[in-house]
């Protein structure tokens, strides 16, 4: 069996988009790279679902986003956006435990529209794991107003990874992490994209995308300008283009830094 795919089909937005195609593989890790302003954001969010295209489509499987119960929709596709906020000061195992809201009947039991999922054990077994596997175990009792913005970041994505999605979509991921974490969260992405699951990164971070990605995407202005393995896509004359930077990759493969010419 192919691999479940996730795709842009002609996606506009006024001003944001312009005719916007890619398609996304389950089991692979894809960075979205580009300026500041470029789309990266607005993509995202449009394979989220969060954002409706004035034109065009996202396809899960060939099927409309549109198309799908918003229940489906939650339990198939995790979306981490960039600088998450947390309107309520709830504990980590809390904050955590609302992965799983998909699963459940919004307003509990025997209430209009419930529908029963995971059993209670199956709900805290997947929290347990989302915490364990962000290194939040004993950080689990902890105000969210009580950490830093690292351990926020890394208890947004365990809220991600507990509702056991099918597909992650990140924006910036890396952006509150120090470098062990950072390593450490790439790791992990890379090992649900083993697993089979699709991961999908907003990255400014141009070496990351080029040593852990299995493919990037590069846009400008709307529109993508560059699709393929990372050394493909990121090539020196494509970072000249889109950046407008003198760059030069040293190091060897799964090792590179870039530097820059001033």
């Amino acid at each position: 069996m192919l691999p479940e795919t996730l795709a842009a089909e002609e996606l506009s937005l006024a001003g944001r988009l312009e005719g916007v195609s890619a398609g996304f593989r389950a089991g692979q890790v894809t960075a979205i790279c580009g300026p500041n302003g470029a789309g990266k954001s607005t993509l995202l969010a449009c394979l989220a679902g969060i954002l409706a295209p004035d034109a065009g489509r996202v396809a899960l499987g060939g099927v409309g986003l549109d198309a799908m119960a918003a229940r489906a929709r939650a339990r198939a596709i995790g979306y981490l956006p960039q600088g998450g906020e947390v309107a309520w000061d709830m504990t980590v195992a809390v904050l955590a435990s609302l992965g799983r809201l998909p699963f459940k009947g919004f307003w509990g039991q025997g209430a209009p529209g419930y529908r029963a999922g995971a059993s209670a054990e199956a709900d805290a077994a997947a929290v347990a794991a989302a915490l364990a596997a962000m290194e939040l175990e004993g950080l689990a009792g902890r105000r969210v107003s009580r950490l830093s913005g690292g351990e926020r970041a890394r208890a947004l994505l365990a809220r991600v990874l507990a509702g056991e999605p099918r597909w992650i979509l990140a924006d910036e991921p890396l952006a509150a992490l120090d470098l062990g974490h950072a390593a450490g969260l790439m790791a992990r992405l890379k090992g649900q994209a083993r697993a089979g699951v699709g991961v999908v990164m907003v990255l400014h971070d141009l070496p990351a995308a080029m040593n852990h990605a299995d493919r990037v995407v590069v846009m400008d202005q709307g529109r993508v300008v560059a699709d393929g393995a990372p050394e493909e896509a990121l090539r020196e004359a494509v970072i000249a283009g889109v950046w407008g930077v003198e760059a030069k990759w040293v190091g060897e493969v799964g090792e590179r830094a870039l530097v820059v010419r001033g």
